[in-house]
């Protein structure tokens, strides 16, 4: 359950942090290769385009390296010993 809810909140995060990157990767695009702005088309190229793809591929991503860390963190958990108690 635990890994499940992991893999959750890495495609949340994943997915906001990749539309993010989606935005700004869309905006250098019209800056750099100077696409037309009549009637917003490259407002629409970078919020129909980028954003979606990069919120696609950043949760996917998000989601599998959260699932990675959850498996590795049951793989390498440490027991630890009970606490003694203390005489006074």
């Amino acid at each position: 359950m635990k890994i499940a809810l992991l893999a959750l909140l890495g495609l949340m995060l994943g997915a906001l942090g990749g539309a993010a990157l989606g935005i700004g990767a869309g905006l250098a695009w019209v800056e750099i290769f100077k696409t037309s702005d009549f009637e917003g088309y490259g407002g629409m190229l970078v919020f129909f385009t980028f954003m979606p793809l990069g919120a696609m591929i950043g949760g996917l991503a998000g989601a599998l390296f959260f699932t990675m860390m959850a498996l590795r963190d049951t793989e390498i958990a440490i027991e630890h010993e009970p606490m003694r108690r203390r005489d006074n």
